[in-house]
């Protein structure tokens, strides 16, 4: 995640721009999130696309939303690799026997 952070930074940091702020780096991954939503839909909902649609992949709105949130992040001063860290330390802990767990071929024998 690291490196993926930097190659965002380094693209980022050769406009004036920079980063946006906050809320309209929010509003960005929002409309991306809009977006992926609209071709799940039309890939495994009901809704076929119009012939006039261009044609995109789930994979590459997917890219868009980590693109975003990369610059969410980076923007913000955040490590993704220290937040999966503490998500996953969560998941283990807190969730670690909410689910049902897929049993091994050892433990039937």
């Amino acid at each position: 995640m690291q490196q993926m952070q930097q190659e965002v930074d380094a693209y980022i940091g050769q406009f004036k721009e920079g980063y946006f702020s906050p809320l309209a780096m929010l509003a960005r991954m929002s409309e991306e999130l809009g977006e992926l939503a609209r071709e799940v839909n039309h890939t495994y909902g009901e809704k076929p696309k119009k012939s006039t649609e261009e044609e995109k992949a789930i994979e590459q709105e997917l890219g868009d939303m980590l693109f975003v949130l990369i610059c969410f992040a980076n923007s913000l001063h955040i490590n993704l690799d220290e937040a999966h860290d503490l998500v996953m330390k969560k998941f283990t802990t807190r969730d670690a026997n909410r689910w049902t767990k897929i049993e091994k071929e050892e433990d039937n024998k």
